[in-house]
């Protein structure tokens, strides 16, 4: 308030100059009277003038005795003496004037200042931004980048496959529509609700449909925002934040990719002068400050809760952790209804099939298979989108865009040939595997010179030893086919080597499966929702040498008893897999229904 006085009273000083000012001004400008220069010369001819002051353009003077009007100072402008006697002689009134060049000479000055002032402005700003500065003039705000929507025009009618997490939700949005009756009997909303889960599962979605649901403002950011180069920049965003979400409650405020902003301190090289540090202490003191009961809600959502620091996590700050999980086969049939709203579906479509064909697809997997089915569908001058279109769209998301271009000759055609129809059989001749719906050698993405794929049943959430050998035989048996038919191995098996190598490590080192190497963990935790190959590995192990031999020996042993059990399957099938050969290499693509796969078992 102190602050506030002190201001209106200066502005009241200048106000008060500036009338003073023009009083004086007001008052000398009525004390001169400005007379025609013939008058100024009858004045001069009758003696009436009592002193003149001359200048380049004016003559200023005083007269003898006051006019009537109690005037008696005068000003005039000079004119030329020759033609001011002329125009006496024909008794002409006449008077200087002089053109005013004030704006001319102003515009002169200032123009080029204001152009060259504009540039260099210019200049630093894009500077400043491609340095990060920032604008240093907004330093302290909540930057323009955080989205704030009245209505998201989301609701839980629009999210799917994650029933779970909207059940979480629920009591958040009816805390938010009416928070005395939610608190009747003393029970406070979490003041923090973290979602968790891959990328693509639909996390900000379900942010934004939590805020339609409830009919609330929703202030949408992204951890990164809030990091700058200056030290303090962050923490004056977040408490720039909360002040206006405390406006505007009952209200949601939405941090993505949380893991930017809360990462674990101590990490750092700076320590506590880190400016993420400084932001991250700033947003738990803001945690702590604000009331729920005001009804602001606090959502953040990571795919990588792993790393960030366990005072964010503590109970009274995010006091909630929410899975949104990649969607089993019900919700994936659910996710596919949503995005199949937008499309003409062919009425013998049957997304159930659909969804049992893309197993660990996420809902921005799904929504990209729907529209790649949808453009498929559209090239091809189709009416409706057919269940090939899917199909085709599941092969190019998974294996790439089709290389007819790429020529191979017989030779490869056929080592590529009977490498897929050693999967294919191997697949079809092992109990509890998933059957085969496609086999195929036309080229794909990269490196695919052919694909194998497989229809999943069902949705697995739990591995036998079991299952892991049979899984390892069928990635083994395109080798096993090529060193069966062919006498000689290529290089066509250098992923399936990749993939059967990673699993008898897990086997070995993770899920203790081995017995002579015993049921102890030897390999480091990795990113949960990030997938194996992000994960960090330590250049330095924390076993000794003789279990470091004792692990490969074990791993090899795993990798040779899968190529033993493919090729021996194989061998007992020979027949059959010199038909499926001749019939891949005559067709290209088979399918269940063109090449009997099953009868093999």
């Amino acid at each position: 308030m102190r602050k506030t006085h002190q201001i209106n009273l200066g502005y009241a000083f200048l106000a008060a100059a500036a009338v003073l000012m023009f009083q004086a001004w007001w008052q000398d400008h009525r004390a001169v009277e400005q007379i025609p220069y013939s008058e100024f010369e009858k004045l001069l001819a009758s003696d009436a003038i009592a002193e003149v002051r001359v200048s380049e353009r004016f003559l200023e003077g005083r007269l003898r005795s006051p006019r009537s009007d109690g005037r008696e100072r005068f000003v005039t402008t000079r004119v030329d003496p020759g033609f001011a006697a002329h125009l006496r002689e024909h008794d002409v009134v006449f008077a200087g004037e002089i053109e005013s060049t004030l704006l001319r000479d102003l515009l002169s000055w200032l123009l080029p200042v204001l152009f060259f002032v504009a540039i260099w402005a210019f200049a630093i700003r894009r500077m400043a931004e491609r340095q990060g500065f920032g604008g240093l003039m907004a330093i302290g705000k909540s930057s323009a980048k955080v989205y704030v929507e009245r209505t998201t025009g989301v609701s839980f009618d629009d999210v799917a496959g994650v029933d779970d997490a909207k059940a979480e939700l629920q009591e958040i949005v009816d805390f938010l529509r009416d928070p005395k009756r939610y608190g009747r009997l003393g029970a406070r909303i979490p003041k923090g609700v973290l979602l968790v889960g891959p990328p693509g599962t639909g996390k900000t979605l379900l942010a934004r449909a939590v805020a339609g649901q409830a009919g609330v403002p929703f202030f949408s950011i992204s951890g990164s925002e809030f990091v700058e180069m200056f030290v303090g920049v962050g923490a004056a965003r977040v408490r720039d934040l909360f002040e206006r979400a405390r406006q505007t409650a009952p209200s949601i405020i939405f941090i993505d990719e949380l893991d930017a902003l809360g990462r674990a301190r101590g990490a750092g090289m700076l320590g506590g002068h880190d400016e993420k540090e400084q932001t991250l202490n700033q947003l738990l003191s803001e945690l702590d400050g604000f009331d729920p009961s005001t009804g602001i809600v606090l959502l953040a959502a990571t795919n990588r809760p792993e790393i960030l620091d366990p005072a964010l996590l503590r109970a009274g700050r995010f006091d909630r952790q929410v899975l949104v999980d990649r969607p089993d086969r019900r919700g994936r049939v659910q996710i596919l209804k949503v995005h199949a709203r937008k499309v003409t579906l062919d009425d013998r479509v049957v997304l159930d099939d659909v969804a049992a064909l893309t197993p660990g697809f996420t809902g921005a997997d799904l929504a990209n298979l729907v529209n790649e089915a949808a453009l498929l569908a559209t090239r091809r001058g189709a009416d409706a989108v057919a269940a090939a279109d899917f199909t085709s769209a599941i092969e190019r998301i998974v294996a790439g865009i089709e290389k007819r271009s790429r020529v191979m000759n017989a030779d490869e055609r056929r080592a590529v040939a009977c490498h897929e129809m050693g999967h294919a059989l191997v697949a079809a001749a092992l109990p509890g595997m998933d059957p085969v719906h496609k086999v195929s050698i036309i080229p794909r993405g990269i490196g695919a010179l052919g694909y194998t794929i497989q229809r999943p049943t069902e949705d697995r959430f739990l591995m036998s030893r079991r299952n892991l050998e049979h899984k390892m035989a069928v990635l083994m048996g395109g080798r096993a086919a090529e060193d069966l038919v062919l006498g000689e191995i290529s290089t066509g098996a250098a992923d399936d080597l990749d993939k059967v190598t990673e699993i008898a490590r897990l086997m070995t080192m993770r899920y203790g499966m081995v017995r002579d190497v015993g049921q102890v963990v030897y390999d480091e935790a990795h990113a949960p929702f990030l997938g194996e190959g992000l994960a960090f590995r330590p250049a330095q192990r924390a076993h000794s040498e003789a279990t470091a031999r004792e692990i490969d020996l074990a791993v090899k042993a795993l990798v040779d008893a899968a190529f033993v059990q493919a090729r021996s399957l194989l061998e007992a099938r020979r027949a059959l897999l010199e038909r499926g050969i001749a019939a891949l290499l005559e067709r290209e693509t088979l399918t269940a229904a063109d090449f009997p796969f099953q009868d093999a078992s």
